[in-house]
């Protein structure tokens, strides 16, 4: 692990509800990406359009859970942080599904999109469940 992550979850654990920001913002991100340019272009990424806004609205719950968790929970955030973690970490599971379900209709742009989503949510999910478990909060 390079030596600024340990630097990054300390600061994170002190202060988790950035990391619901962070979370939301990605989601938010993934969402209008999904909806505005990947469903909009089945023909460069091979998704089907209804696929693309399916995940896109999945993308979307997240953004919304992530975001309340962020301005209401300051009390058992780990708990939450839990649950994002895991709600990620399906997310990725479902997207490597689509993956292997529409892989002979994916071209190589669709490809590397979704693998690169999978690769950035499960390096999040990874230090969510980190932050959520650490021992010794000062929150």
């Amino acid at each position: 692990m390079p030596s600024f992550i340990p630097s990054i979850i300390n600061r994170l654990t002190l202060q988790p509800q950035k990391l619901f920001l962070a979370d939301g913002l990605g989601a938010a991100l993934t969402a209008i990406i999904l909806a505005a340019v990947v469903a909009r272009n089945e023909d460069v990424f091979g998704i089907p359009q209804n696929i693309a806004y399916f995940l896109s609205g999945v993308a979307g719950i997240l953004m919304i859970y992530s975001s309340c968790c962020y301005f209401f929970v300051s009390d058992n955030w780990r708990l939450f942080l839990k649950v994002i973690a895991l709600a990620n970490l399906i997310y990725c599971c479902l997207t490597i599904g689509m993956i292997f379900y529409f892989y002979q209709t994916l071209t190589p742009a669709g490809v590397t999109y979704f693998l690169l989503e999978i690769i950035v949510i499960g390096v999040l999910v990874i230090n969510e469940w980190r932050i959520a478990s650490a021992r010794n909060p000062k929150k």
